[in-house]
């Protein structure tokens, strides 16, 4: 039955292609809704049956050489099992949302297409029991996502955007690979279970162990978009709004952590890994965050807040708390995919992104300005909401940490920082959105989104205000609290109710720091950009970190590509050339020879003959 969740949607993709793209467009979606239903209920009752000890495995063989087996399989254990609810519902949300979004649109059809695809690769990758396998859902999720940031191709920045995500990404996908050749070379195995065991029989040297866990990482900060190679993700929002939703959500950027957490018994057997992920964690969790500060368009602050975010979930796995990255994953889907879709709403409504072009929205559109606040305080780490529960815990696994290593201490500040940082960028884009007055005519006739759109909204803003506090306490299906389910057993990590308060008041101390500088103008933004000029330019132009790629791309990889060019063309073409051009100078050479004389060609046959049989007489002695 396993199988069954990601076939569904694959099957609604070819369905869809072949009947609904251009005629009968409208029942396009109702396809892939009705396949996500029967997949959520089928996740639902896997994560009933889910096992608390190891994992039930099926598999079938692929292909047998020598001594490697290739298998296509499924897994189910706590890790798949709560992915394949978070994917299977937030798509189904984000598809339902869709209908309203892009109707009247030219693609209606092939939307809902790309949409079935990417939720069944993103399905393959959560259900894989092989890495080898998941590396090929893996690039299916890829392949997905630059299908639907191009998804209007015909506006030339979409077209780049969608370019830009899948050549960034491949760098970090050739880590990947590599990963997945050197264990075809030393192991001989790709099933994760197996892997496991051989690890904890000593088969595997500390050095392979380190390597290939850092090859693994690769493939997961490009996916990610962790620094350095989160450059795509911002670019990315030139797709619809749904599908960024659902990209920030629950499919790809969050396939990078799911692929962690995966094979996080290799990362927990590697201290230098743990600490590289710990350390690329925090940083672009800071990182990010002070580039949403200074953000413009509401699209582009929520994409650097998905990258910030996926910046702790790193941090909580380097500081070996997996419950609480995991956690942190699944509640974070559902606020992320709010606050998509409530952006996706403004835009809909009014056709702009800029936040100051906006405001007053607040009494033109109150659902989407309520169910946006309940996002951004979700995203800030405000009790009762869902990221207080499973943001604080990351923060107490790097805070523990730090009795072992120093280094997490400064790891926690960085995560404290970007938790006022996020806060207070959340709660400029929501004061300057919806509270004063609207500032453009298209803001003073804002009109609140269908049913369609806003239901979806409300479901997912209940679930940003429970769901943080409920899966802490139970787990739907099985009644375990998420830390014993996820651990298969008793949770071993300190409970440090002070860094909660403290957690708790930094974000609040962000709250109000936006309250009097956008809403009460109590705090002069002007005058701390002209205190200090570099701050401000860094910011706005993100840390110079994408002029730095533009630089490496014109000048190294041009340069690089120069210099094959040349090698192509003298070296290999050269040879192949060169051969050629001997042939047409022996056929000159010969030419003489072939006189036409009917007498000069028996003489030489006759010739060629006494030499062969000397030669035969000298070499066989017959």
């Amino acid at each position: 039955m396993l199988w069954l969740i990601p076939i569904l949607p694959a099957i609604a993709f070819l369905v869809i292609s072949a009947f609904f793209v251009n005629r009968l467009r409208r029942i396009a979606p109702y396809v892939l809704i009705l396949a996500l239903i029967l997949s959520l209920i089928i996740s639902f009752s896997a994560l009933s049956k889910a096992p608390l000890q190891g994992a039930e495995e099926q598999s079938l063989l692929w292909l047998h050489a020598d001594d490697l087996r290739l298998e296509v399989g499924t897994l189910l254990d706590p890790l798949s099992a709560i992915m394949l609810v978070v994917v299977c519902f937030v798509s189904l949300v984000v598809q339902i949302y869709s209908i309203g979004y892009m109707a009247g649109d030219e693609g209606y059809g092939r939307y809902f297409a790309f949409m079935s695809l990417f939720s069944a690769a993103m399905l393959g990758v959560v259900i894989s029991n092989n890495l080898l396998q998941t590396y090929v859902c893996w690039e299916l999720v890829g392949l997905c996502s630059y299908l639907l940031i191009g998804f209007w191709y015909r506006r030339p920045s979409a077209a780049a955007a969608a370019k830009k995500a899948f050549v960034v990404t491949r760098f970090g996908d050739v880590g990947f690979l590599v990963a997945v050749l050197a264990f075809s070379l030393v192991a001989k195995e790709f099933n994760f279970g197996a892997l496991q065991h051989r690890l904890a029989a000593g088969d595997f040297t500390a050095a392979f162990i380190t390597a290939v866990s850092l090859l693994i990482f690769c493939g997961a900060v490009g996916k990610s978009a962790q620094f350095p190679l989160h450059i795509w993700l911002p670019d990315a929002m030139e797709g619809p709004t749904p599908v960024s939703a659902l990209i920030h959500a629950a499919t790809m950027v969050a396939a990078g952590v799911y692929l962690v957490a995966r094979t996080f018994f290799l990362f927990a057997a590697s201290p230098v890994a743990l600490i590289v992920v710990a350390c690329i964690g925090a940083f672009t969790a800071l990182f990010a965050a002070s580039i949403a500060v200074a953000a413009n368009d509401i699209k582009r602050v929520l994409a650097y807040s998905t990258i910030s975010q996926l910046g702790y979930m790193m941090l909580g796995l380097g500081a070996l708390g997996y419950t609480a990255a995991v956690f942190h994953l699944t509640t974070h889907a559902f606020f992320k995919a709010l606050l998509f879709l409530t952006a996706g709403s403004v835009i809909h409504a009014i056709g702009k992104q800029d936040m100051w072009e906006l405001g007053g929205l607040a009494k033109k559109m109150p659902i989407t300005a309520l169910t946006c606040l309940a996002g951004a305080l979700a995203l800030a780490g405000i009790f009762p909401f869902a990221g207080f529960w499973s943001k604080d815990e990351i923060l107490a696994s790097a805070w523990l940490r730090g009795a072992e290593s120093p280094l997490y201490y400064l790891l926690f500040a960085m995560g404290l920082a970007a938790a006022f940082l996020t806060a207070f960028y959340m709660f400029r884009m929501w004061i300057l959105c919806f509270t004063g007055t609207p500032r453009t005519k298209e803001a003073a006739h804002a009109h609140e989104s269908p049913w369609v759109m806003t239901v979806p909204l409300a479901v997912l803003a209940l679930l940003a205000l429970v769901s943080g506090f409920w899966l802490k306490q139970t787990v739907p299906g099985n009644g375990l609290p998420f830390a014993e389910f996820v651990h298969a057993g008793p949770a071993h990590h300190g409970e440090a109710v002070w860094l909660m308060f403290l957690s708790t008041l930094v974000a609040a101390a962000g709250i109000v720091t936006a309250y009097f500088t956008y809403y009460r103008a109590k705090v002069s933004a002007a005058a701390f950009h002209s205190s200090f000029p570099w701050v401000r330019n860094g910011m706005k132009s993100k840390w110079w970190v994408d002029a730095a790629w533009e630089s490496f791309a014109t000048r190294v990889v041009i340069a690089g590509s120069s210099v094959a060019a040349w090698f192509d063309r003298h070296v290999p073409d050269g040879m192949v050339n060169g051969v050629a051009w001997l042939c047409g100078q022996a056929g000159l050479k010969l030419r003489p020879a072939q006189s036409g004389q009917v007498q000069l060609y028996a003489l030489v046959a006759f010739i060629g003959i006494i030499l062969f049989v000397i030669l035969l007489r000298l070499t066989t002695g017959w």
